[in-house]
């Protein structure tokens, strides 16, 4: 199971920063049309992607001690969103001993 949630997260982190990469390389994330900003889908999907972020901070927080690491965190999933997300799950499933399983991912950090 960890490796597989490995290979899924790192499946994610790679679609992820190629799709960034793209689309920074083809327009400006500032050049969004105005018809665009003012569709209630977008907002709808832009209000939904931004709250779970949110859950998912939750659980960063959850799991860090550090104050600093829940700043740094904080920053880094509302600015780079599944990228940093899938950056924290790849770490934490590296921090797992063999012979643990994965329940530790979803336990606090010592």
């Amino acid at each position: 199971m960890i490796n597989l949630l490995k290979l899924l997260y790192g499946a994610i982190l790679i679609v992820m920063t190629t799709t960034v990469i793209s689309a920074a390389m083809h327009e400006s994330i500032l050049a969004i049309p105005p018809v665009v900003k003012g569709d209630p889908w977008f907002q709808a999907t832009l209000v939904d992607c931004y709250l779970a972020f949110l859950s998912f901070f939750v659980w960063v927080c959850y799991r860090e001690k550090s104050v600093a690491a829940k700043i740094l965190w904080f920053i880094a999933i509302f600015a780079l969103g599944n990228i940093a997300m899938s950056i924290y799950v790849l770490i934490a499933l590296m921090q797992i001993k063999p012979g643990e399983n994965v329940t530790t991912l979803f336990t606090r950090q010592k």
